[in-house]
């Protein structure tokens, strides 16, 4: 989870569900005027995205940032590849990780910095199976569960 101070735009839950996530690692995000007024609003859909390593940089791919309202005719095309900010080495450690059977890269949350820098959190991602699906809810639920009793006493 991103530091206290800053401002959680969007969260990818379905990743969560879909996904056992291994590692967390904070990225910039490289933006266009009105990608920034629009995420700064909320417009932003995580769902079904990922990121990927195209040429030794890091993209995000699918991400849907919807078009500022008041952009005019220089708004952004809403599902254009974003490169993502990280130190070579990083990138590196990333594509050794990737190359495992399995495994991918994921964006958790987009956040806003306290200095106002809008950040992506990336999971290397490995999927679940349905019967881990299947056992993560009923965990949930029977916590759902303790919870609900434990408040009625």
């Amino acid at each position: 989870m991103p530091k206290d101070d800053v401002k959680i735009i969007t969260t990818n839950k379905k990743a969560l569900h879909d996904y056992f996530i291994l590692d967390k690692i904070e990225a910039g995000i490289e933006l266009k005027g009105t990608e920034v007024k629009s995420v700064r609003a909320g417009h932003i859909n995580l769902k079904d995205s990922y990121a990927k390593i195209i040429d030794r940089e890091l993209y995000l791919l699918k991400c849907h940032i919807a078009p500022y309202d008041f952009g005019g005719y220089d708004n952004h095309n809403p599902e254009r590849d974003r490169r993502l900010l990280l130190h070579r080495n990083e990138i590196r450690r990333l594509q050794r990780e990737v190359e495992n059977k399995g495994v991918t890269l994921i964006p958790l949350h987009v956040f806003i910095t306290d200095k106002g820098k809008v950040k992506v959190e990336i999971g290397l991602a490995k999927g679940k199976r349905q019967y881990d699906k299947r056992n993560a809810l009923a965990e949930k639920e029977a916590r759902r569960e303790v919870e609900r009793l434990r408040k009625g006493k």
